[in-house]
């Protein structure tokens, strides 16, 4: 990500022919919105003049206080490489604001960075690397989506049987373009499945390439005539898709999770970090895996975690440590799916970190072995089986409530409760097929 001033996006968008200017900004429910401007208003949207009505936006306001305004961050400025080079398209990651200037409490970027705050006045800063799976699927002769694909691949496979290797050679390449550093790409495990990882950057950052990730790999497949999803189980009897959150604080410039001296080369931080992401994820749940449908992937067999444990290098845990140290010490937390807010998810992870080194928590026995083979007598805490448990689990954690604000929590619980009654009154095909003969 570059650093613009106000005079370096007006010479830009003049000697870039940039014709439009797309402010963009998420809901709370993680879905990017935007209001379009022509070239000619720049210098108004970069005063902070832009207005939008916030009670058209699920979970914002109410009708009678819906005037809001859309102040940009200036280095989030970027052409969207996709459009068509004639008469280009730019966009402007934004913050939302109340007519008197005052950040918006239910603005999930803002949630992310009351909490930043919070590490910051104990010197920390927090650095995030995603790692995004998504499934590529075909469309029908309509161009609907189906849950079809030709591919035969499997985990780390290449052309000719990755079928969606083009297309993800084309997100890596926009992104690039973009300013966002792409480590790594690869097929994943089911036919169809693909994960790209980006390269860390302070949470901020991270949780706007996440946006920015979610609208190229849409756009670029709709463009080859395919359709992506981040459902996270869009398939039966399927690996379902995760999004993998790789964290590390860092203080003067040095990784504090890393610790020559210790035997596992961990700070104390970083345990207290680990104690207080296991204390909380219960609570957290609904955030970082916010659907009905994201709780059909954290069953086992399927290389999701289930279970609340920790373990070094075990792709098995929940939370594992990653082989590198040094500078590259961290910790992955690996049942979050790319259907959540990730300013939210990123908000509340550190949230539930901060409360364990400021309780100065110890986690438990870092566990070995094939963690998906754990019984239910092994008595260790389970994630929650269903979106409704998750929910009651978010409402019972003050860290977790304190951390998303009284406004975000209600708001998104009211959601999250109506998708629960909507899915339950709902006839599925697997009733059909056992019920409609045998009854």
């Amino acid at each position: 990500m570059g650093h613009y001033t106000r005079e370096d996006i007006i010479r830009l968008v003049r000697e870039e022919d940039i014709q439009f200017i797309r402010m963009q900004f998420t809901d709370i429910f993680g879905q990017l919105k935007n209001v379009a401007i022509t070239a000619s208003q720049i210098q108004r949207a970069l005063a902070g003049q832009i207005m939008m009505d916030g009670s058209s936006i699920e979970g914002f306001v109410r009708v009678e206080e819906s005037d809001q305004y859309l102040w940009p961050d200036l280095d989030t400025f970027a052409i969207l490489p996709w459009r068509p080079q004639y008469g280009k398209v730019a966009r402007l990651i934004c913050d939302v604001h109340n007519p008197d200037g005052t950040p918006f409490v239910g603005d999930p970027r803002n949630v992310l960075k009351r909490v930043l705050r919070r590490a910051e006045e104990l010197g920390l800063s927090f650095n995030v690397g995603p790692e995004l799976e998504f499934f590529l699927f075909h469309t029908d002769e309509n161009g609907k989506p189906t849950t079809k694909t030709t591919d035969e691949a499997g985990y780390f496979d290449l052309g000719p049987l990755d079928h969606g290797e083009g297309t993800r050679r084309e997100i890596c390449l926009n992104l690039e373009q973009m300013g966002l550093e792409v480590e790594a790409s690869h097929h994943e495990v089911a036919a169809g499945q693909h994960e790209i990882d980006l390269k860390y950057t302070g949470a901020l950052e991270a949780a706007d390439n996440i946006m920015t990730f979610k609208l190229a790999v849409k756009t670029l497949a709709q463009k080859n005539g395919l359709h992506a999803t981040f459902m996270p189980k869009p398939v039966n009897g399927a690996a379902g898709s995760g999004m993998h959150v790789n964290m590390s604080l860092f203080r003067d410039g040095e990784n504090a999770f890393f610790d020559e001296a210790d035997p596992r080369n961990l700070s104390p931080l970083a345990y207290q970090f680990i104690a207080g992401l296991l204390r909380h994820v219960q609570g957290f749940c609904a955030v970082t895996n916010p659907l009905v449908n994201s709780y059909k992937r954290l069953v086992p067999g399927y290389e999701a975690p289930c279970h609340l444990a920790w373990s070094m290098g075990n792709r098995s845990a929940l939370i594992r440590v990653p082989t590198p140290r040094g500078s590259s010490t961290r910790v992955e937390l690996r049942c979050p799916d790319p259907a959540c807010n990730p300013y939210l998810a990123l908000a509340v992870c550190l949230a539930a970190g901060l409360d364990g080194i400021a309780q100065q928590l110890t986690p438990p026995e870092a566990l070995r072995g094939n963690l998906y083979e754990l019984g239910e007598a092994s008595g260790i805490r389970r994630l929650p089986r269903s979106l409704e448990e998750a929910i009651r689990a978010l409402e019972a954690d003050p860290v977790v409530t304190d951390a998303l604000g009284t406004h975000v929590t209600q708001q998104y619980i009211a959601g999250k409760r109506q998708e629960c009654q909507a899915y339950e009154a709902q006839v599925s095909q697997w009733e059909l097929e056992r019920y409609l003969v045998t009854y």
